[in-house]
């Protein structure tokens, strides 16, 4: 959707709510668009007052002066060149581009009592929420019928809206208060039913529109009252009819009845038996009264030339011209019709089975309809958006709204590698993104930070829940932990002054975070030793090591306090059999310690200088590497070996129980296996273990490409693939694909799918 944000109407708009940049509010904001006794639109934003709620210092394009309307105090301000009004009444603060709405603030008006309920109906947690009134003209038509007007279809509407980056879903209500002035009233009264016109209509085609009942008379009466029409129907070929459909291909129209009784409904068609053609064995007849649907339906039908029709099992098509027909006989045989892609069974999933009004659009259907409210834009563009719907299903005296706008990707073939999205940041990323568990879903979102120091949470489908300004960068990987005790996840990190507890919402969790004078050198360690989720946080600072509870105390049975000399990897906890080790080390010392922080392994060498690779538990060993690239390890009796695997000084090694990967120069080295890549500048390799397979991933930071291997240091189908930081590669959502998420562009994060 990010195409609407290049639009005539959408920059317009833009330009008029510049000064929500000033705002500093931190309650919601409630935003009004009206229209002035010149048609003219008028913005107001509304949102509990606050001391400070103006950001105007420093600004040199701000301008404000105070006058009084009835001895209360209002505000003209200018900024960019757009002139606003506000005040504060209530502790509401209210800011508008109408000074008489301003000041009506401050007049007694009657409550509007609908209105009231509509906005309690709204769900706060959506990302927003739309109330409108019938005297919104500005929006002329959502419908692909263009006599359907949105100012006289009904009177109160509140929707709900889910936004995320490939699609928009609404939920809502509507209501007409008054029963013979507006169009959704027609259904009162009636049952929805279910809406099978998609089994007709052809997948090539712009868009169809279902509206059902399931008493014609009932439907009609409702009908003639809403035109002020006395007039009815001498037919009986609706009788037996619940559901009318109209199909839009290009300027042409179609009409579907769908009947419940085949043999009543062509008794009816008796006198209409004149066969003109067959196509594809089927009959096709001349119909006598064109006008008869538009005559009957209006405005929900306007088409007027309904010169044809035949027979499809139960439903009965009608149109002008041949070739829709046939168009629509050929797509029925070869169940190539709505009800048979994917796309629209994937929008179906959030629609209603039966609904009194049903509209769908194809991308070129959704594109005219858009076009219809954002005039002079023809940049709009929506290729991947193959189905997009909007329901309404009648329930006593209001009807329940449903809307879905997808952006559907065309199935991927086996083996290939496709972008699922992408998430674009206010500012470059700091670090590379990756993976935390929703212990909600069970799934995986992305949390990464900006160069602002901002914290982001991202779900799977691109939405960024929350944004977090933190002190200083994360220092390694974010870990999560259960710190009640009850099934609910938070993110525990460090940054250079601080430790951080946050909830799922991006709230700091008592009595986090702890702050630091001095600095915190290495990634905060997180130790369950028992599994029990009785953690503890060990700080490292140079070469002093604080150990912590989740109350942030200090665990006082833990005795180590320093090391010989600055801490150079992050500390580690493992366990063997039944016992528990602390490994860390300097760059002269490796430290192997218990639990309260004692000694329990001594290596037997000295005159070492190790590099600051991790520490590892490699085939049941202390594992890491010198300067020098050579590996060494230490057993649980403190017997050391090394061995010399030729890495240059600048190298890498990743190690899991019984794998160890290793990255030097030009080699890449998985198990026992060496293969030689193009020369780089390469992130450190990961390693993975996902479904009983191994993978290892290393990016060539400076040609931009990630690398996927397998555990024989064979390269994966289609790879390598743009990125440019490592990657976090999972199972992120309930389908059995891989996916991954790496750093794009420098302020974008890309989500890979493994198909």
């Amino acid at each position: 959707m990010q195409r609407l944000s290049n639009t005539v109407s959408y920059k317009k708009l833009e330009d008029k709510l510049d000064y929500l940049s000033l705002l500093n509010a931190s309650e919601d904001l409630l935003i009004c668009i009206s229209q002035d006794e010149r048609d003219s639109l008028a913005y107001t934003v509304i949102t509990k007052y606050q001391t400070n709620i103006f950001k105007s210092d420093s600004l040199t394009d701000y301008t404000e002066e105070t006058f009084l309307y009835k001895n209360k105090p209002l505000t003209r301000s200018k900024f960019n060149g757009n002139t606003f009004y506000s005040t504060i009444a209530d502790s509401t603060f209210f800011a508008s581009s109408s000074k008489a709405i301003v000041e009506m603030v401050h007049n007694k008006f009657a409550q509007n009592i609908e209105l009231e309920k509509f906005y309690n109906t709204i769900d706060i947690t959506k990302t927003a929420s739309i109330i409108s009134t019938s005297n919104t003209s500005y929006i002329k038509s959502f419908f692909l019928e263009d006599s359907i007007k949105t100012n006289s279809f009904t009177n109160y509407s509140a929707l709900d809206i889910d936004l995320n980056q490939d699609e928009i879903i609404l939920n809502g209500i509507t209501k007409a208060t008054d029963s013979s002035k507006s169009l959704i009233n027609i259904f009162k009264n009636t049952i929805p039913q279910e809406n099978l016109c998609p089994n007709v209509v052809p997948a090539n085609s712009d868009g169809f529109m279902s509206f059902t009942f399931n008493n014609f008379k009932d439907f009609e009466s409702n009908l003639l009252k809403f035109k002020a029409s006395s007039s009815n129907v001498t037919t009986m070929i609706f009788d037996n009819i619940n559901e009318i459909g109209i199909i839009y291909q290009g300027s042409e129209q179609a009409i579907i009845l769908n009947s419940l009784d085949v043999i009543a409904t062509e008794e009816a068609l008796a006198s209409e038996q004149n066969k003109t053609t067959t196509y594809r064995e089927i009959p096709i007849y001349n119909f006598s009264t064109p006008d008869l649907f538009s005559k009957t339906f209006s405005p929900l039908v306007t088409f007027n030339k309904a010169s044809k029709y035949c027979l499809l099992d139960n439903f009965f098509v009608f149109a002008n011209d041949m070739e829709v027909l046939q168009n629509i006989i050929a797509n029925y045989q070869n169940k190539t019709t709505f009800s048979e892609r994917h796309y629209f069974k994937t929008i179906k999933e959030q629609l209603s089975d039966a609904a009194s009004l049903l509209m769908v659009n194809s991308a070129s259907g959704l594109e005219n309809t858009l076009s219809k409210n954002f005039a002079n834009n023809s940049n709009l563009k929506f290729d991947d958006y193959k189905a997009s719907a909007i329901q309404l299903i009648y329930d006593t005296n209001f009807a329940h709204v449903n809307g879905i706008v997808k952006k559907i990707k065309t199935k991927a073939r086996l083996n290939s590698i496709s972008e699922e999205l992408t998430v674009k940041l206010d500012k470059a990323l700091l670090n590379a993104p990756q993976f935390v568990t929703n212990h909600v879903t069970n799934q995986k979102e992305i949390v990464v930070q900006d160069i602002n120091n901002n914290l982001y949470l991202i779900s799977n489908k691109g939405k960024v829940l929350w944004k977090k300004q933190l002190h200083g960068p994360v220092l390694g990987t974010i870990e999560q932990i259960d710190i009640y005790k009850n099934g609910r996840l938070q993110l525990v990190f460090a940054t250079p002054h601080r430790v951080y507890v946050i909830d799922r919402n991006g709230n700091d969790v008592a009595p986090f975070p702890g702050k630091f004078n001095d600095e915190i050198t290495q990634p905060l360690s997180v130790f369950d030793y028992d599994k029990n989720k009785n953690y503890r946080l060990l700080v490292t600072q140079g070469k002093d090591v604080l150990m912590y509870n989740v109350k942030a105390q200090i665990v006082k049975g833990f005795i180590f306090k320093s090391a010989n000399n600055r801490i150079i990897s992050q500390p580690k906890h493992f366990r063997i059999g039944r016992k528990d080790y602390i490994a860390l080390k300097t760059q002269n010392k490796l430290y192997i310690l218990d639990r309260t922080g004692r000694n329990r392994v001594t290596p037997k060498t000295t005159n070492v200088t190790f590099s600051p690779e991790p520490i590892y538990l490699f085939q049941n060993k202390f594992t890491t590497t010198t300067a020098n690239g050579s590996l060494m390890s230490v057993d649980s009796k403190g017997n050391t070996a090394t061995q010399n695997l030729k890495l240059s000084k600048k190298h890498s090694i990743v190690a899991s129980s019984k794998t160890l990967v290793s990255h030097s120069e030009n080699k890449l080295s998985i198990k026992n296996n060496t293969i030689e890549i193009d020369y780089g500048s390469y992130s450190i390799p990961k390693l993975f273990y996902i479904n009983d397979k191994i993978y290892v991933a290393i990016t060539d930071l400076q040609s931009h490409k990630v690398y996927l291997y397998d555990s024989r240091s064979k390269l994966l189908p289609n790879f390598p693939v743009y990125g440019n930081s490592t990657i976090d590669l999972n199972q992120i959502d309930r389908d059995r694909n891989l996916e991954f998420v790496v750093e794009g562009e420098d302020n974008t994060v890309i989500i890979y799918k493994i198909n």
